[in-house]
């Protein structure tokens, strides 16, 4: 089965490089992205992670991939332990999306290098593991690619998952195509050398899809770990504003996906006929949906200002209705100004994304039904009473509303929702107890 994928994806390249060059070209990427996709990396990351000259001490190289903005967030109290615990390592990231390597290069600045993940193209990973020369490599939840693992196995470096998932529709779409992938995904997953999976379910995922059952150790959800942004100068202006213009309520929208937008301005609507000061902070999860999101709301009659047009040195348009966020790390800080929230991805079929980011500053998390990818953590809240689901629109705003209206109710849960967010903490010294291991008999020690 695996010389079959290595065909296929070898013959898949033929399609692959002319897509990923047009899509390059219409987003405006550079061409570096495509050559760095292709395993060829910029020169200074080759110099950085070029073996140590005669006469030096070798610096070991740890390769962390996290694919976008959650696994790049999630990586972070792991990379900052790693510097602090294996000073003589050295640290090199990369990721598959844009935003995540934007992420990446702002949030992360103790790595050495930021770089794109290869294709799964056996000579792209080839040239990748040549360049960077990992003595281990730790990929941030589940990325399952057949020819980097079969390669890294080859070259005997250790691959780590850390803060491994199978969400509920990842799994029901490997059993519905089992009998083509089955012996292809176990023969992947034994190459691993260790799997942390957040929970126990995603740890019985896991063996029920090939990974063998005493590589698999559940540590907990790194999210947890991850320490609130601190109030940059786009948040402190922003808070002036508000006071000065005596705007209230704010309500902040995040991680907003395509044919969501709507709905988000719907429930504001609902607000906004009741409290006429109201402004809605508006964030979309991806930066090509940005002139489509101020778009339908310029549409639905709400007078939009985007972020990139902002003068923090004057005022904020006294009517200003729609705060469109068309910037990329400032999402997180921006919870803490809101009056109510609501974590996107999650009324429609996305899977939902990080609620944990309004609960850090005591605000619940209204999210949808859609929490596939955060099952867990969405059915702590429910039952801790420091979140809300709801299924519309219009069920958004009606909730928002008694959110504003009743002080007392928002600031319990809003506390409920600070406090379960500190209890899971933890995940990073127990992940961290287990990659010890693997480094150590990789002759890295502390």
């Amino acid at each position: 089965m695996y010389l079959l994928y290595r065909i296929l994806t070898a013959a898949g390249m033929l399609f692959l490089i002319p897509y990923y060059a047009w899509r390059g070209w219409r987003r405006g990427e550079p061409a570096e992205t495509l050559r760095q996709r292709l395993g060829r990396l910029p020169r200074e990351i080759l110099e950085r992670a070029a073996p140590a000259s005669d006469g030096e001490k070798q610096r070991p190289v740890i390769w962390i991939h996290a694919v976008s903005v959650g696994e790049v967030l999630a990586a972070a109290c792991l990379v900052e332990n790693l510097k602090q615990r294996y000073t003589s390592c050295r640290v090199f990231i990369s990721t598959t999306t844009e935003t995540g390597q934007r992420l990446a290069l702002e949030r992360l600045p103790r790595a050495e290098g930021v770089f794109y993940f290869p294709l799964d193209w056996m000579v792209a990973v080839r040239r990748a593991l040549r360049a960077i020369r990992p003595a281990l490599i730790i990929v941030m939840e589940t990325e399952i690619w057949p020819n980097f693992l079969r390669e890294a196995e080859q070259r005997g470096i250790p691959v780590i998952f850390a803060n491994a998932r199978v969400s509920e529709r990842s799994f029901a779409q490997y059993r519905r195509w089992k009998f083509l992938v089955e012996s292809l995904f176990a023969q992947a997953m034994k190459g691993a050398t260790l799997f942390l999976a957040q929970t126990p379910e995603d740890a019985r995922r896991l063996v029920a899809m090939g990974a063998p059952e005493e590589i698999v150790k559940v540590t907990g959800n790194l999210k947890y770990d991850a320490e609130p942004p601190a109030s940059g100068a786009f948040t402190a202006w922003l808070e002036e504003q508000f006071s000065r213009q005596e705007r209230w309520p704010v309500l902040v929208a995040g991680s907003v996906v395509a044919e969501e937008e709507e709905a988000v301005l719907a429930a504001y609507d609902i607000v906004q006929r009741r409290w006429r000061r109201a402004l809605l902070i508006l964030a979309p999860r991806k930066p090509e949906r940005f002139p489509a999101a101020a778009a339908i709301a310029a549409e639905d009659g709400w007078n939009v200002v985007l972020r990139s047009r902002l003068d923090l040195s004057v005022a904020l348009e006294e009517n200003a209705e729609v705060l469109l966020v068309d910037s990329i790390g400032e999402l997180a800080g921006l919870y803490r100004l809101a009056d109510a929230a609501f974590v996107g991805g999650s009324l429609v079929p996305s899977g939902g994304h990080n609620i944990l980011e309004p609960a850090w500053f005591g605000r619940p998390p209204v999210f949808g039904r859609s929490m596939e990818n955060f099952q867990d953590m969405a059915a702590q809240f429910l039952t801790a009473r420091a979140g809300i689901q709801v299924s519309s629109g219009e069920h958004l705003g009606r909730v928002w509303v008694q959110l504003i209206e009743n002080d007392a109710v928002r600031e319990q849960m809003g506390r409920a929702a600070r406090s379960l967010s500190e209890r899971n903490r933890g995940a990073t010294q127990r992940s961290l107890a287990q990659i010890a291991a693997v480094l150590e008999a990789e002759g890295c020690p502390a």
